[in-house]
């Protein structure tokens, strides 16, 4: 096990552990040991614990996924399954973020132990404890977090929407598309978590009505012709739970194009959907969809023009005749 002398070593290995470029996408890489000691809790002593078999697990995720869909497929309990496969899903989300703040709790002992430094086994000791805890439980949520991702996609595949939880971001591990919301993009703390958080790349920005779209294949057609230009796109979008909004997402999860959720900020009242826009506006999108909805699309649309921005504006008239039926 490495140890570390000074803080700017110890700061490079937070960043490392926390920020790993490639990120695991699948379950071979995410249930890996990161030693040969395994540390859960700040009072428990370092012990030789084996991480779960990652094919069993990818089997016994699947299975709980699937089996939901399945048992109640054509039978009058159909139309609650997606919403107990997305509660499952759900709740890896949620453990896995309750990891990430364990994880960053020893992290921020781990730079308090740097500023500190002493030359006392007693020191050694306790440092050495703190970076197998961080290790640990870096290696615990990167297997939730693909545990969530493959769930994401079961519920993605068997709904044809994409799984978002109802607060926060979704960082994906590449197995599925991320869903930033737009705070943590805005307010992305460090350069390790601004990686995660805060994707660098060119921005689409997309919105659209809720009413009456259905038409997928115009917008994903559409969408993909974006994205052949722009292959490492980001999708900005005004974060709306239905119609053209929803159909996006559903495109973005499908791709692997990250997606930044501008939800409405409802402290600002009226003003709430107007200054969204200006948010989105302030990311200097390179290309814009707007699908036609109310004026708050109209005053988007109005603003990107204003800017030079290339925008395309897509009518309701233009889904076909079966999807508007």
């Amino acid at each position: 096990m490495t140890t570390f002398t000074n803080f700017a070593d110890l700061a490079s290995f937070v960043a490392d552990e926390r920020r790993n470029d490639t990120l695991t996408q699948t379950y071979e890489g995410a249930f890996i040991e990161h030693s040969e000691m395994a540390k859960l809790s700040v009072v428990d002593a370092p012990e030789q614990l084996d991480m779960p078999d990652p094919e069993q697990v990818r089997a016994a995720t699947e299975m709980m996924m699937a089996t939901m869909f399945d048992v109640l497929r054509d039978t009058r309990m159909e139309p609650f399954a997606a919403d107990l496969a997305w509660g499952f899903a759900n709740s890896f989300h949620v453990v896995a973020k309750r990891i990430e703040g364990r994880e960053d709790d020893a992290a921020n002992k781990l730079r308090e132990l740097a500023r500190a430094f002493d030359p006392s086994e007693i020191y050694a000791t306790e440092l050495e404890d703190t970076q197998t805890l961080c290790q640990t439980l870096q290696g615990c949520r990167e297997a939730m977090e693909c545990m969530r991702d493959h769930a994401a996609e079961v519920y993605r595949v068997e709904t044809g929407k994409p799984f978002s939880p109802v607060r926060g971001s979704r960082v994906s591990s590449g197995l599925t598309a991320s869903m930033i919301d737009a705070r943590d993009y805005l307010a992305a703390r460090s350069r390790e978590r601004r990686e995660q958080f805060a994707p660098e790349g060119p921005v689409v920005a997309f919105s659209g009505g809720q009413k009456d779209w259905n038409d997928a294949d115009l917008l994903y057609k559409g969408l993909d012709k974006i994205k052949t230009r722009i292959p490492e796109m980001i999708l900005a979008t005004t974060a709306q739970s239905k119609g053209a909004d929803a159909i996006a997402h559903a495109w973005a999860a499908s791709r692997g194009v990250k997606v930044i959720k501008f939800m409405l900020d409802r402290s600002a009242g009226n003003k709430a959907a107007f200054i969204r826009n200006e948010r989105i506006l302030g990311l200097k999108p390179v290309e814009a969809v707007v699908c036609e909805g109310t004026g708050i699309q109209a005053n988007l649309a109005q603003k990107l023009r204003q800017a030079g921005v290339p925008l395309h504006v897509v009518r309701l008239a233009h889904q076909t005749t079966a999807k508007r039926a």
